[in-house]
C-alpha cells in the first residue's frame, strides 16, 4: 500500500477567479472558504472548478473576481447527506496559491500559460463501466479510492477514453493504478420520477494516461474498500 499521501494526489491548476469566496466550514478555529476557478482549455472552452482554501493562505492577497491564480493542491471528496441520501461532493483542496502577474482582461490560453494536471495513485473500488457513445466513442467510468492520512480516502470519479477505456473494462476491483489527467466540469440533466428535470454539474478526472502499479491480489485493500463501501 502506498502510504506517501502527498504523492498519492497532486494537482496544479492555472485559471481565473470567477466568484466571490463563500464560507465553507471551520476546523479548530481555522476557517475555510470556497470559490470558483475557470480553467481554460486550448479548445477555447473552460472548466469551472470549485476550490476550497484556508483563510491562512489569503492573509496577504485579496481574492477578487478576475484575478489569475495558480493553485497547487489535491482533488478531494467528501460525503454530504441530502434528502436521506449520501451525495459525493468533489472539490480541489488548495495547499498553495500564487497570484499571477498576468491579469489581462482578454486572457488567451496557450500551452505556456495554462495548466490543469492531476496525478492520482489509488485503487479501483467499483467495477469500471465500459460503454460507447451514440457516435461510437469508447468510454469507461472508473471510481478511484485514493488514500489520505488519518485513515481517510478520497473517492474520485474518472473517465477513460479509447484504448484506455477498453483496458479499464477488465481491471479487477482492488487493483492499484496511477492516473494522470485533468480535472473537468461537465453539465448534465438530472431527471426525476415526477417528470421534472434539473441541470447539474459533475466533476471528474479525464484520464490522459493510466498505469497498473501492482496487479497482485491485495486482500488488505479489498477489506478497506468493503469497510468504506457506504460512501461510494
Amino acid at each position: 500500500m502506498n502510504t506517501n499521501y502527498l504523492d498519492n494526489n497532486q494537482l496544479v491548476l492555472v485559471g481565473r477567479v470567477t466568484s466571490e469566496k463563500r464560507f465553507s466550514h471551520e476546523i479548530y478555529g481555522e476557517k475555510f472558504y470556497i470559490f470558483d476557478l475557470s480553467v481554460p482549455r486550448l479548445s477555447g472552452n473552460a472548466d469551472n472548478i470549485p476550490i476550497t482554501i484556508s483563510e491562512r493562505l489569503l492573509l496577504e492577497e485579496d481574492l477578487s473576481i478576475g484575478k489569475n491564480v495558480i493553485i497547487e493542491g489535491q482533488f478531494r471528496s467528501y460525503n454530504s447527506y441530502e434528502n436521506e441520501r449520501n451525495k459525493l461532493v468533489l472539490t480541489v483542496f488548495a495547499k498553495e496559491i500564487k497570484f499571477s502577474e498576468e491579469q489581462e482582461e482578454e486572457f488567451k490560453p496557450t500551452k505556456e500559460n495554462t495548466s490543469n494536471e492531476v496525478t492520482l495513485d489509488g485503487y479501483i473500488c467499483k467495477r469500471p463501466i465500459y460503454r460507447k457513445t451514440p457516435f461510437g466513442r469508447e468510454i469507461a467510468d472508473v471510481l478511484l479510492a485514493v488514500n489520505r492520512a488519518y485513515n481517510k480516502s478520497d473517492y474520485i470519479p474518472c473517465i477513460a477514453w479509447g484504448r484506455n477505456a477498453r483496458f479499464c473494462e477488465n481491471i479487477p476491483v482492488g487493483t492499484e493504478v496511477k492516473i494522470i489527467g485533468r480535472v473537468q466540469s461537465r453539465q448534465y440533466e438530472k431527471k426525476y420520477e415526477d417528470g421534472t428535470s434539473e441541470v447539474k454539474i459533475a466533476y471528474e478526472v479525464s484520464v490522459a494516461s493510466l498505469e497498473v502499479v501492482d496487479q497482485a491480489d491485495n486482500t488488505e485493500n479489498e477489506e478497506i474498500l468493503e469497510e468504506n463501501k457506504e460512501v461510494i
